[in-house]
């Protein structure tokens, strides 16, 4: 091949390689690597292609070999940083990255995949550093601005996340992923109606983004207005926007009775609220009949980590990690059964994984309030209480399992502190509390609050929660309340506080807890149980708002579930009157929970079990029937 014809060779892989035709400009390149083995475009190119395309074994030997050929391309160095980081391989990536960043100091893109290795390896405040270099280097960088958003989100500086998103807009409004990065700031700040607008205009031009398509799909459950049908059918665009799962051999033998192996996978094996349900349930499986694998796929591994990772016979860590990458590995695994704990959550979506079918049982449970819409998710573990019989397995896409008297298994934090009694005069002025996330608290839940407030008189509103201690945030909440008609003078707003045990102990300044509707609360609801506050519930007619009907039947108190909204105010207003009762609460409160089946942690673990081999038992029914 002559030189002319070389380098027509390479302008037609760059073409299609620009035009995202990969497998067509990757044909091309290896046509021009064969005949020039040593041409340092083809070889480095080659290597992109393969890194796109998450072949990083390919993409590492390709990268390296072209760095051989020119060991002065900074450009191909930070690709193979890239690679490395994507292979598992995170220390040699960040040698390669930082070499970058010292030779080329200049180098705007260096620096911004220099900080993305740091996030991931949870070295936050560096990969700041690293992104404000960058946007420095390049003001006018529209992906500079929208890492370094996604970054600042991580902290919870959501006004500065938005103003970054917003800045990358301004250099060009047609950079969709700052609208996606937009839309989730607003999210994160529950600035839900806004997000959800810019969530819809984002996928106007990338109808097919599964994780925006996700984003939205969560947003959506704290929008007030949308019917169930609305909703539910939201989630089958999701599954329909998934290409079809491949014809794939799974290599699992049919018997019903032999070891499971049984895999996890969640971003939230760590301190998390999923884990406080999660942990009591793997304790007490029986290792005879289940093999536990744990694929964990966040950036942060922390003491709960640790204590999981001990459960297991493997661990996996998949933070960072291409999907093809993680499809391969979990195949290799070869697991009879794999369950998702994260639905349309958590800031890498593997719901498309599942999709492809790489178990032959696929079950969703615990980390999502609603069907997946996933048409190769086989199950969704629940309860009765929460999914009625009939109704509910009319929204859903799998086949609803109610495998216990509740779907959850809570396991209190060692370092609670003990309940505090209310003033026994009952001189001091009854605090009702909410401690949900602020995204759940609709207008028309502040409404209801509102009429709580003025059938007791001298009451007060404590809302706790992220943000919440910000000026900007506050004036704005504030703006909220007077707008919908809430006394402003009874609420206080307090932020978050770091630290479970300080978390709980504010619970000593709350007489009642008041959940949101139609977004129940369920982490924050069994809290409070614990630190012996009652809860009052209103029961709606889908998942999302019947989590406290399960809660407090559970933890035998089913008559603080309201069924309208006058109910709720009737049982709140009775609660507040009860100053003796909520006195005897305090100290009486956990041993109701410790008998009911949320605390019963063997049983629960049995269940779950049992649940999980007919489930296994049915797909091998299912293979004798096929064979």
């Amino acid at each position: 091949m002559s030189p002319a014809q070389l380098q027509s060779h390479l302008q037609s892989a760059v073409s299609h390689h620009r035009a995202g035709r990969l497998a067509e400009a990757e044909a091309i390149y290896r046509r021009v690597r064969t005949a020039a083995p040593k041409n340092f475009d083809a070889v480095h190119l080659s290597g992109l292609v393969a890194y796109q395309q998450g072949r990083m074994t390919d993409a590492v030997e390709l990268l390296q070999r072209a760095l051989r050929l020119d060991a002065k391309s900074a450009a191909c160095e930070m690709r193979l940083g890239a690679a490395l980081l994507a292979a598992g391989r995170a220390g040699e990536a960040e040698q390669r990255l930082r070499h970058v960043v010292a030779v080329a100091p200049t180098m705007s893109e260096g620096w911004d995949n220099l900080a993305y290795l740091l996030k991931t390896q949870d070295r936050l405040a560096e990969a700041l550093t690293c992104h404000e270099k960058a946007v420095t280097l390049q003001p006018r960088n529209t992906v500079a601005h929208y890492n370094h958003g996604l970054t600042l989100s991580l902290f919870g500086r959501y006004p500065e996340a938005l103003a970054c998103h917003e800045r990358a807009l301004a250099i060009d409004p047609r950079y969709a992923l700052a609208r996606f990065g937009r839309a989730q700031a607003l999210h994160q700040a529950d600035r839900i109606a806004e997000a959800v607008i810019d969530y819809r205009k984002f996928l106007v031009l990338e109808p097919r983004h599964t994780e925006a398509r996700s984003y939205l799909l969560f947003a959506l459950h704290c929008l007030s207005g949308i019917s169930r049908q609305e909703l539910f059918d939201e989630h089958v665009l999701f599954g329909r926007t998934l290409p079809p799962a491949p014809l794939v051999q799974l290599p699992n033998f049919p018997d019903p009775e032999r070891r499971l192996r049984v895999a996890i996978l969640s971003p939230d094996l760590r301190t998390h609220s999923c884990a406080y349900f999660l942990e009591p349930l793997l304790q007490h499986l029986d290792r005879q009949s289940i093999e536990l694998y744990l694929y964990h796929d966040h950036f942060r591994e922390d003491a709960t980590s640790g204590r999981l990772r001990s459960l297991a016979t493997v661990w996996r860590n998949f933070v960072g990690m291409p999907a093809l990458g993680v499809e391969t590995q979990i195949r290799a695994d070869r697991p009879d059964i794999i369950i998702d704990l994260a639905g349309h959550t958590g800031m890498t979506n593997r719901l498309p994984l599942f999709a492809r079918r790489i178990a032959p049982v696929q079950i969703t449970y615990l980390g999502y309030p609603n069907t997946t819409g996933v048409p190769a998710m086989d199950y969704r573990f629940t309860d009765a209480l929460a999914d009625p019989n009939g109704e509910a397995d009319r929204f859903v896409t799998e086949k609803l399992i109610r495998f216990s008297p509740t779907a959850w298994t809570y396991d209190p934090p060692m370092d609670a502190p003990e309940p505090v009694r209310p003033t026994p005069d009952g001189a001091a002025p009854v605090v009702f509390g909410c401690f949900n996330t602020p995204a759940k608290i609709t207008d028309d839940m502040l409404l209801l609050w509102a009429r709580l407030l003025a059938a007791t008189p001298g009451s007060r509103l404590l809302l706790k929660g992220a943000g919440l201690g910000d000026e900007p945030v506050r004036v704005r909440y504030r703006e909220r309340l007077a707008r919908v008609g809430v006394p402003v003078e009874q609420v206080d707003l307090m932020d978050r506080v770091a630290g479970t045990a300080f978390h709980l102990a504010v619970y000593g300044q709350v007489d009642i807890a008041v959940d949101t509707f139609p977004y129940h609360g369920t982490t924050t609801t069994c809290e409070a149980l614990w630190m012996g506050v009652p809860v009052v519930t209103l029961a709606g007619d889908w998942h999302m708002s019947r989590v406290g009907v399960s809660l407090m039947t559970a933890a035998g108190h089913p008559e603080w579930v309201a069924e309208t909204p006058d109910d709720y105010v009737r049982i709140g207003t009775q609660l507040a009157a009860a100053v003796e009762q909520r006195q005897v609460l305090r100290s009486t409160l956990r041993d109701d929970l410790r008998r009911g089946p949320l605390l019963d942690h063997v049983g629960q673990s049995q269940r779950f079990s049992a649940a999980l081999r007919e489930c296994w038992r049915d797909w091998c029914r299912k293979s004798a029937a096929s064979a």
